[in-house]
């Protein structure tokens, strides 16, 4: 028993250690995939608290609530987090090609044949069974190499001779010398599969920050439509005012009695812009709604008071454009898409350069026999002598080689139109940084002659009310005055509110929006082009 499990474990030893040994020169073929993508709110202290019972009504947000509602429950963020385990799939796929594969089979012949006698010149007959088992292992490595391990045993019995038994354990190997040799082209559709993986991950960092984009333009547009329909209720009640005063003056005989109408008219167009704003709050509440998706039954009945107003930062200033450009060129999620996408072209160019060699394998192939009458015998005799070698060249070559040239040829097309993607992409997202800025820049301005001109208008106001009590004014001007200030407070509001959107597009444009909302996600470190 001994002699026949000694060769047995100093062959699996030594295929062990072989094994062990070229795995440890291509490791990078048991990578694994990554796992779904998450978001983690991060934020300095008191920048974005904890959201609120977000299954509430009426519902009671801030921004930075809303955002993290959106985060936690918006369904579009959902759908998008699948793209991870299913980009992880192709990467087990691709590490498929270097799993052991075992393999085994059973076998049993009968032949039955007419044989010249040796002894006479007369014929005989013979039948004879052949019955045999076979079991083993392959693996193929990164670096081109295949190895085999095979066990086999065997049992034929004839009518002439006596039942004999065979025992064999071999090993082979077979060695790409050009096509196919070497980790960097075998292991070329694993790390394609892996920097696909990290596109999604760039493509989920750009999917969140449109989302966070989104909910930040829509709550402001919310506020602004909340924040005019107050000022249109507050500008009907002095209207209303304004009308019962004229009436006044009428009864006394200061004014003739036409100048109600001016006055009416007045009352009837803010009522008009009263309706007015009230749809457009409707409408960005089901948008706002529709982003944080709060749990529990009736979303679209559930009302939303907003905690802020729009109001200019304490800290308006920006950094020069320049600085916005760079941060935009090193953080852009579609920029790095773009960059992982060439160094994939990169990739494809090994692979097809690869195919412009020959084919050219080296294989040697070991094993050793036993004989026995039985099969304990037989294998207890594969140390004996008999034995078998082969070992060799292979060489496949077609002639002109026009697929693999084409192929070649092709992929450094698509590497140069990338590269020059790459840079038209780098063009327009500075033109796209820099358009920002001037609209938040304009935006601001807006902001302190809107409020110059609101000013102006209360005074002119307060002349054409004190000039009409007097009999020095009419009704109409008095409601121009109004109509005006009105119109003025409405753009005020209105530039502060685009203002902060505009602040909002600007950091969605240069990618760092969700840095400075303290969200963390993948895809926060930049790519590189090169291989």
């Amino acid at each position: 028993m001994r002699k026949t499990a000694l060769p047995v474990m100093l062959l699996a030893m030594a295929l062990s250690r072989l094994f062990s040994f070229m795995e440890a020169g291509a490791g990078e073929d048991r990578l694994k995939a990554g796992r779904v993508y998450e978001l983690r709110a991060n934020p300095e202290p008191g920048v974005i608290q904890s959201p609120p019972l977000s299954s509430q009504n009426p519902l009671v947000v801030d921004i930075e609530n809303a955002i993290l509602i959106s985060l936690k429950n918006n369904r579009s963020l959902r759908v998008e987090q699948f793209n991870a385990p299913i980009s992880g799939t192709f990467e087990d796929q691709e590490q498929a090609i270097f799993d052991p594969l075992l393999t085994g089979s059973a076998r049993y012949d009968r032949q039955k044949d007419l044989f010249r006698s040796r002894g006479s010149a007369g014929t005989q007959e013979d039948t004879e069974d052949l019955l045999s088992a076979q079991a083993g292992v392959s693996k193929f490595f990164s670096t081109g190499t295949t190895v085999d391990l095979d066990l086999s045993a065997e049992k034929s019995r004839s009518d002439l001779y006596s039942d004999r038994y065979a025992s064999r354990i071999g090993l082979s190997m077979t060695q790409a010398l050009l096509r196919g040799a070497g980790t960097e082209v075998n292991l070329a559709r694993l790390h394609q599969a892996q920097l696909a993986t990290r596109i999604t991950e760039y493509e989920f960092r750009g999917f969140a920050e449109a989302l966070v984009g989104d909910v930040e333009e829509t709550y402001w547009d919310y506020a602004l439509a909340a924040k005019q329909i107050e000022i249109f209720e507050k500008s009907l009640l002095v209207a209303e005012h304004q009308l019962r005063e004229i009436e006044e003056l009428i009864a006394v005989g200061r004014i003739a009695e036409t100048e109600t109408t001016a006055a009416q008219a007045e009352i009837a167009e803010q009522r008009q812009g009263l309706i007015e704003a009230k749809g457009r709050a409707d409408t960005a509440r089901l948008k706002l709604l529709r982003l944080m998706n709060p749990p529990g039954p009736g979303l679209w009945e559930k009302e939303v008071m907003l905690r802020q107003e729009p109001l200019l930062p304490e800290n308006a200033l920006l950094d020069p454009v320049e600085s916005h450009v760079s941060v935009a060129l090193r953080l852009r999620p579609d920029l790095n898409q773009a960059r992982l996408g060439v160094k994939s072209d990169n990739l494809e160019i090994v692979k097809t350069k690869n195919g412009l060699l020959p084919k050219m394998d080296f294989f040697i192939s070991l094993g050793k026999t036993g004989y026995s009458d039985s099969f304990g015998g037989s294998a207890g005799n594969i140390s004996d002598k008999y034995y078998d070698l082969s070992a060799g060249l292979s060489f496949i070559y077609p002639v002109k080689n026009r697929d693999a040239e084409s192929g070649y040829r092709r992929s450094l097309l698509r590497r140069d139109q990338g590269l020059e993607a790459l840079s038209n992409l780098e063009q327009l997202i500075e033109l796209e940084v820099r358009s920002a800025y001037i609209e938040v820049t304009r935006a601001r301005e807006q902001i302190l002659a809107g409020e110059a001109s609101r000013r102006l208008q209360e005074e002119k106001l307060r002349i054409e009310t004190e000039k009409l009590r007097v009999g020095r004014s009419t009704a109409f001007l008095l409601s121009q005055a109004q109509r005006d200030l009105l119109s003025s407070s409405i753009r005020e509001i209105k530039f502060v509110a685009d203002y902060l959107k505009a602040l909002v597009r600007l950091y969605r444009l240069e990618g760092s929006l969700l840095e400075r909302r303290g969200i963390e996600a993948p895809g926060r470190e930049p790519a590189q082009a090169k291989p």
